[in-house]
């Protein structure tokens, strides 16, 4: 009874907007929040949400002898200023990879890791691109010897796991080294974004004007929650339901680069901050947020029916989906001295 008073109160407040938005669109759009959501530790790595740990993944993140040449990190490809990914259609260090690099913006809310959730934890997922021969192509033996003969390496391994690094189980380095990655890459989270704001207000039951979101970002929410049924699949306040799906992009893929994923499906990656993670697709074969919005209206997939959006209705939608953005990089590298 009180969610029905609340709705219809909102409902009173956004008429007076330059949109109105029924009970079901503001019940929708309020389920993408709030943001940012509470931080919990993952239950599968020991040192998740552990300073130490945190510390000791960062200055490995950026390390390029983690990689067997020496030359390459993780910040190869997952780039800070660049939303933590590169811009590239596919990823490349050592030689190009199959899939575009996805950014690592709140990937601690994910519960399957890669384009086919091949991993079911961020550690675990943390370890294949430090094996693969076309990334950093480590093996066991080589993380070990690095973290071995680094004395302030040693000394961050120690104050995170308790020991140093065993010189004779080069697997249980390796695994602990994931584990600290995978506490860094918890970090990453995304500023709130005039989508937010929005969204906070309409919660408040304020007047949605337009300087305080715009009409055609208006419009793009009410497609994304009807008749787009966008939230279906990008849902909650991570704009991910962390599923896998058929996204039809495999359709669009340059000859040669066939890629079945899953059976077909991929991981639905987070719609915050998109704006900054061009190119699109597991393939990254869709260069703009037009071309993302045209394929769901044209093609569609498997599972999702070509919407048959009118060339304004495209356009709110992008407008939308860009105010899920903001050009605030909130991470910055800290000097942490030496290691005691």
């Amino acid at each position: 009874m009180r969610l029905a008073i609340a709705l219809c109160g909102l409902t009173l407040a956004a008429s007076a907007a330059s949109e109105t938005f029924t009970e079901a669109e503001i019940k929708a759009i309020l389920a993408h929040g709030p943001w940012p959501t509470p931080i919990e530790p993952d239950p599968t790595n020991r040192v998740s949400g552990n300073r130490n740990a945190i510390e000791l993944g960062e200055k490995l993140f950026f390390d390029t002898r983690l990689s067997a040449g020496g030359k390459f990190s993780c910040g190869t490809c997952h780039i800070p200023e660049r939303n933590w990914t590169d811009n590239r259609t596919r990823g490349a260090a050592v030689a190009e990879v199959g899939r575009n690099t996805p950014t690592l913006m709140n990937v601690r809310l994910g519960h399957v890791f890669g384009w086919d959730g091949a991993a079911d934890s961020l550690w675990a997922q943390t370890m294949r691109p430090m094996q693969d021969a076309r990334e950093l192509g480590a093996s066991p033996r080589h993380v070990e010897d690095l973290m071995g003969r680094d004395d302030q390496l040693a000394c961050r391994y120690r104050n995170a796991f308790g020991a140093g690094p065993s010189p004779t189980d080069d697997q249980a380095v390796l695994v602990d080294v994931a584990k600290a990655l995978a506490a860094f890459q918890e970090t990453f989270e995304t500023p709130p974004t005039p989508f937010d704001r929005f969204r906070n207000a309409l919660a408040r039951g304020e007047p949605i004007t337009p300087w305080v979101y715009s009409e055609g970002a208006q419009r793009g929410a009410k497609l994304f929650v009807g008749k787009g049924n966008c939230s279906s699949c990008h849902s909650g306040p991570n704009f991910t339901s962390g599923e896998l799906r058929d996204n039809g992009f495999s359709k669009v893929a340059a000859p040669g680069r066939h890629d079945p994923g899953r059976g077909g499906t991929f991981k639905i990656p987070t719609l915050r901050h998109l704006l900054l993670t061009a190119p699109y697709g597991h393939h990254g074969e869709l260069a703009t947020l037009g071309d993302v919005v045209r394929h769901y209206s044209e093609r569609g997939s498997a599972t999702v029916k070509p919407l048959k959006l009118s060339a304004q209705e495209q356009s709110d939608l992008v407008v939308f989906l860009e105010s899920i953005s903001t050009f605030n990089n909130t991470w910055r590298p800290e000097d942490r001295g030496q290691c005691r």
